[in-house]
Parts: structure tokens; C-alpha cells; sequence
């Protein structure tokens, strides 16, 4: 298609020079943005009550906003799906994307405005594309399809004014229709609710295309192309699809399955690229081949702020781009074109570099154990894991951990949860080099664990091949963007699981 690729890289190599503008100026480009926030919500119902019109400076917003959560925006969100307006956005709200819940319900309901679905997840894939491209200046991505692994709209409180879903559903609902001549398998299918038929009519349709991109979360992805293969009767993804050429991922932490996905495309050369983008924004893309940090996205209609993750019990002070620092973590505050103000997203970051703007993803505020005081991360948790997998030859298909409470005198410990791909060669030397990674990795857990005086040594319980699928299908979350917890500060998620272990067993 070499009409099409001079067309894409004439597009692409203009906005490179915009992205090269906002790595050179990221304050400047940030106040701009904040300044086009209020003045769009000024006459907003939200705009009037904290006197948008009148704020002149970053430090009056702080003052007269407070930090928000779900929970505090939710009241107004429920009204925008009842179908009034001009309450948190100046534009009219009608798409809803769905995500985990909070302690007081199911589900979150980000509102998705015109402006969020264009000027930042529509420019956020552009961008993917682009930086990509400009990386690989030889590629061949356009000559074939796009595979991409989508949400639904299985949600039956919509209104009569709002419709919700997965935000890739979203996504994939409002894309052009010529958009549709370039990924596979066409919405009827893409868009489908129940999860296994989906997978056998998925599997069916994209068989036998010209399959050149993958995009999808990596448990879901790994599941489709073994069900794909399976049906296809092919021996491997490269003589099923031989010229797929890249692989863009996002919405968990790629380490741990990466390994996996070597193996599964072997002799094929796919490239790996990190995407973050989550229902309310998108936010980072890789930039370079050499680099798997994120670049911040900074002209998406979103002005950010940062918390220390140690400051956010009191949630303040909030930093802005020019005051934060490499090496802390920070959980990400936002102000976005979709009517969210200072929302605290629940996700941490950690920059890696300030000129330009580069992260890496630690974890979520929530999401972490610290039952012991050891305060251990999302991060903390891969990075070691990772390390066990490649002294002991393992390979991880899923996991999750929980603390073990001290009893009657006994001390405390994390219970670790595991469905391995590939059994280690040795299961006590995979637990000590767990043990060993999470030490050098944290130092609380070092001295908790210092001579056994508060936590013991890691608990490993293994578990039967799809049983984390078992589990996802029983609580109605398969597919989408839904992910496995893996950190827990309580034990539900993992008595959950095994009982479901126990039940199975008990049954044959």
C-alpha cells in the first residue's frame, strides 16, 4: 500500500515536529492547557460553584478545588447519565466508560466527552502510531490488519441518554468506518458481550487475514491467540501470521508476560511497545526502541498534578510538572477535558527523567500490601518476580498476593498465588530468589523480614492451569480491560480463590 504509507508518513512527520514542541516547552504547553480547561468549564454548574472566571494562577485552583475521587464526582456523574449537561463540561456527555468500582459500587462511570474522545484517546493511538513509525522508519505495519482484542457494551443500566462500556468498546464504536478496513474482525464481532463465543467467532474471523499489528491486554491476548491457534490447526503464530510485525500493549505490567510472548512468536522479530492509556485520559506512550519508559503526553487536554505517594493519606501537596523529581512516587492527579478535576486516577508514577518527561508505571494507590508496615508495590512485586523467573527458568502466566495476618503468636507473611506457564526447576530456590529480589528491592520488606522478626519467608501456592480464568469468568469479569488484583492489603480476593481450587478438587 505505498499510497497509503506516503500519505500516514507525511501526516506522522508533522506531528512529530508538534511532540518535539511540547518536550521543549512543558510548562509552557501545560499552563496553556490549564488556562483552556477553566475557560471552557467557566459556565459549568462545577465552574461557577468554585468561580472558574476568576482564577488567575495554579495556586488559586489548588485552593479554592479539592482533590477529587470517584466518589466525590459521583453524585454529578450520576446526573450526566440521567442526561443533564453543562454540569462538570461544557459539551454534551453521553458515552460512559466503564471500570472497576469502588468500596461503595460496582462499577465507575468516567464520563467521555467529544473533546476527550478526539483531542486525547484518538490522538493518543495516533501518537502511538507515529512514534513508532518514526522509529521504524521501514515498516511494513500498513500493508496488513490490525488485531485488536476490544470491551463491550454489556451494561443493562444504560439510560435512555447515556450509553456505557469498556472504553476500548467506545473507541471502537466511534472510529470511522474507513478505519474499519484496517483491523480485524469487524465490530459485530469485536463488540460482543459473552465471552467465549466471542473468542470461537474471533478466532474464525482473524485466522486466515494478513495480521501486521496486535493490540490488547496481555492475559486476554495470550488466551485468544492459543484458543486461534488451536483452531487453526498451525503449529505457531509465525506461520499463521508471518509478517506481524508489532505488538502494542498496555493496561498491566508487561514483564511478566513478555517472556511468554517470545516464545509464542519465535522465529518472528515482534517489536514490543508500551501504551498507557485508562478510561480517563491517556497519558504515556513509548518513544524510542531503546527505552521502554513512558513519554507524558502533554497536549491531550489534561493538566496534571502529582502527590508523593507518602502524602497521600492528606492528599496535599499537590506538585506541578516544574516541581517534581526522578526517582519519587507520585500518584497522578488530573484535570481533564472530560470533566474531571483534580481527580486523583489511583495509578503511581515514577519519573525516570524530567527533560524530557519520562516514567515508568509503579502500581495503584490501592493496590499495594501493608499489612507489616513493608509498604510493597506493584512494581516491587514484577521486578522481583521477574528476577525469580530467570534464575529458576520459569514462567508466570498469572498471580496474587495477600499478607498472611499474624495468630496467636505467629508471624506474619505474604501468600503468593501462582499459575505458572513453566514450573521452575526448583520451587524452594524460586521462593528464595523471590524472597532475595523483594529485599533488594524494598527496603521495609528487608527489615521486616530482618531474621524472620516480623514476616517469614514468602508463602508459594501453586495452582491448576486456568484457574485465574475460572475465577475471572465467576465473578463476570473476563475479557476487556479487566486485570487479575495483584497486590491485596486483605485476604477476600485469595479465599476467593481457593475455595474455587478446593470446590474443583471436591468435584472430581
Amino acid at each position: 500500500m505505498p499510497i497509503i504509507n506516503s500519505i500516514v508518513s507525511w501526516l506522522m512527520k508533522k506531528r512529530m515536529h508538534q511532540i518535539e514542541l511540547f518536550i521543549k516547552y512543558p510548562y509552557e504547553v501545560q499552563q496553556e492547557w490549564f488556562r483552556k480547561l477553566l475557560d471552557s468549564a467557566k459556565d459549568t454548574e462545577w465552574g461557577r460553584m468554585y468561580g472558574y472566571s476568576s482564577i488567575n494562577s495554579v495556586e488559586e485552583f489548588r485552593s479554592r478545588v479539592p482533590v477529587q475521587e470517584y466518589d466525590d464526582l459521583k453524585p454529578y456523574i450520576d446526573r450526566l447519565r440521567k442526561g443533564e449537561q453543562n454540569i462538570l463540561w461544557n459539551s454534551d456527555i453521553v458515552w460512559f466508560a466503564k471500570s472497576s468500582g469502588t468500596t461503595n459500587d460496582k462499577s465507575k462511570y468516567i464520563p467521555v466527552s467529544e473533546e476527550s474522545l478526539n483531542d486525547c484517546h484518538y490522538k493518543g493511538g495516533k501518537d502511538m502510531l507515529t512514534l513508532y513509525c518514526n522509529t521504524y522508519t521501514d515498516t511494513h505495519m500498513f500493508d496488513g490488519k490490525t488485531l485488536s482484542l476490544v470491551g463491550s457494551f454489556n451494561s443493562p443500566d444504560d439510560s435512555l441518554f447515556a450509553r456505557a462500556g469498556d472504553l476500548s468498546a467506545i473507541l471502537t464504536e466511534n472510529l470511522p468506518l474507513w478505519a474499519e478496513f484496517f483491523r480485524a474482525p469487524d465490530r459485530s464481532i469485536a463488540l460482543m458481550s459473552e465471552w467465549e463465543e466471542k473468542m470461537d467467532k474471533f478466532a474464525k474471523a482473524v485466522m486466515n487475514e494478513n495480521i501486521t499489528v496486535l493490540s490488547a491486554v496481555p492475559s486476554w491476548l495470550l488466551v485468544l491467540l492459543n484458543h486461534t491457534l488451536s483452531g487453526s490447526g498451525k503449529q505457531s503464530i509465525a506461520t499463521l501470521w508471518p509478517n506481524l510485525e508489532v505488538y502494542f500493549h498496555g493496561g498491566v505490567n508487561f514483564l511478566p508476560y513478555r517472556e511468554q510472548f517470545v516464545e509464542m512468536f519465535k522465529p518472528l522479530d515482534v517489536h514490543y511497545w508500551e501504551i498507557y492509556n485508562a478510561s480517563e485520559g491517556f497519558f504515556g506512550l513509548q518513544s524510542s526502541a531503546n527505552n521502554s519508559n513512558l513519554l507524558l503526553m502533554l497536549d491531550y487536554g489534561i493538566y496534571y498534578e502529582f502527590i508523593e505517594v507518602k502524602n497521600i493519606a492528606r492528599r496535599e501537596p499537590c506538585l506541578s510538572l516544574h516541581e517534581v523529581k526522578p526517582g519519587i512516587n507520585y500518584a497522578l492527579v488530573i484535570s481533564t477535558s472530560g470533566g474531571l478535576w483534580r481527580y486523583l486516577i489511583g495509578d503511581t508514577i515514577m519519573f525516570s527523567s524530567v527533560n524530557p518527561f519520562m516514567f515508568t508505571i509503579t502500581g495503584r494507590v490501592k493496590h499495594f500490601i501493608n499489612a507489616f508496615g513493608e509498604e510493597l508495590i506493584i512494581d516491587n512485586a514484577e521486578k522481583a518476580l521477574n528476577a525469580a523467573c530467570e534464575r529458576t527458568g520459569a514462567i508466570v502466566q498469572e498471580y496474587s498476593v495477600a499478607p498472611v495476618y499474624m495468630k496467636k503468636g505467629a508471624k506474619g507473611a505474604h501468600e503468593w498465588l501462582i499459575e505458572f506457564k513453566k514450573m521452575p526447576d526448583n520451587l524452594n530456590y524460586f521462593k528464595e530468589s523471590l524472597d532475595n529480589a523483594l529485599k533488594s528491592q524494598n527496603s521495609d520488606y528487608e527489615a521486616k523480614r530482618y531474621k524472620d522478626i516480623t514476616l517469614t519467608a514468602p508463602i508459594i501456592q501453586t495452582l491448576p492451569e486456568g484457574t485465574f480464568f475460572r475465577w475471572m469468568k465467576m465473578r463476570d469479569k473476563l475479557g476487556g480491560q479487566n486485570k487479575v488484583p495483584r497486590l491485596s492489603n486483605d485476604r477476600r480476593y485469595v479465599e476467593e480463590i481457593l475455595q474455587l481450587v478446593k470446590d474443583v478438587v471436591v468435584q472430581k
